[in-house]
């Protein structure tokens, strides 16, 4: 019976080498038929997006980026989509607050005394002291949003979830939108390349 698993871990363990690594992994059925669906679509409505007060602005700033990207044909009217853009979004700016302290302390004290007819007293005393703290407060702006491509049965056919705490050229929220847009286009060239 030992020999029997032996071989069989040999021969697993040969198919696995033989296995051609630098082919990327096929995606899995669901994710296929998610990109078939991707490569139908044409015509796209963006929906509010939930969140905070910014989720609106977010909203504009995703069709602008999704617009330059010339994927599909951005419509108000979602009766004449073939998917509807749906998600959540936060914009938010918070102060961070940075605050270090160091301290160095040495004291040394030597005594002698005596007490008779003849006093004597000798004392001696050192010390030494360094104390330095650091406050800081930075502003930061950091967005998030997470979206997903719904087709007109209902069915999500992409997600993604993105987070920026801005680039240098361009606010959290145009970073975020611009990373979505790269993403869809990215998985929507996938779908191209599929037979």
């Amino acid at each position: 019976m030992t020999v029997r698993v032996i071989t069989l871990l040999a021969v697993a363990i040969g198919a696995a080498a033989q296995a051609p690594s630098g082919e990327p992994p096929v995606p899995s059925a669901i994710e296929e038929s998610g990109l078939r669906q991707l490569r139908t679509v044409r015509r796209v409505f963006v929906d509010r997006l939930t969140g905070g007060e910014t989720a609106a602005q977010m909203r504009d700033i995703l069709i602008s980026s999704m617009d330059s990207a010339r994927l599909f044909i951005l419509t108000e009217n979602q009766e004449r989509a073939d998917a509807v853009l749906r998600g959540a979004s936060e914009d938010l700016v918070f102060t961070e607050v940075h605050t270090s302290a160091d301290s160095i302390n040495a004291h040394a004290n030597v005594g002698t005394g005596r007490s008779t007819s003849n006093s004597r007293s000798q004392s001696a005393g050192v010390s030494l002291g360094e104390s330095e703290s650091e406050h800081s407060a930075e502003r930061r702006h950091e967005a998030v949003a997470a979206v997903r491509l719904v087709n007109k049965d209902g069915d999500v056919i992409w997600s993604t979830t993105q987070e920026s705490l801005g680039a240098k050229f361009r606010g959290a929220s145009a970073d975020v939108a611009d990373k979505i847009t790269a993403k869809l286009k990215e998985d929507f060239e996938r779908a191209r390349k599929l037979r």
